[in-house]
């Protein structure tokens, strides 16, 4: 069954913030991952709930998802995401 990471994210450093987003792609592709929605306009409808920016990451599992989080891939990349940004995440399992 497919999984998301779901992240909402408040860049608060955007020259470390592009270093990470060049870091990410390539740490995707052992666990199956992709980008299903990256930056782009929020529309936002219901609720108030506006978010500066949004991402979603799709994976074939669960638990490939949460292998990628915590791979030694993205960890390096993790690290500069936290200098960078502060982060609303989680992971979900599709339908």
């Amino acid at each position: 069954m497919a999984a998301y990471v779901i992240a909402e994210v408040n860049v608060t450093n955007p020259k470390l913030y592009d270093e990470y987003r060049k870091l990410v792609p390539a740490t995707l592709e052992k666990y199956g991952g992709r980008f299903a929605v990256r930056g782009g306009t929020v529309e936002s409808k219901e609720g108030g709930w506006a978010p500066a920016r949004f991402v979603v990451l799709e994976f074939p599992t669960l638990e490939l998802a949460r292998k990628w989080y915590h791979s030694p891939e993205y960890a390096p990349a993790l690290a500069l995401r936290h200098k960078a940004a502060s982060t609303r995440l989680i992971l979900v399992e599709g339908v």
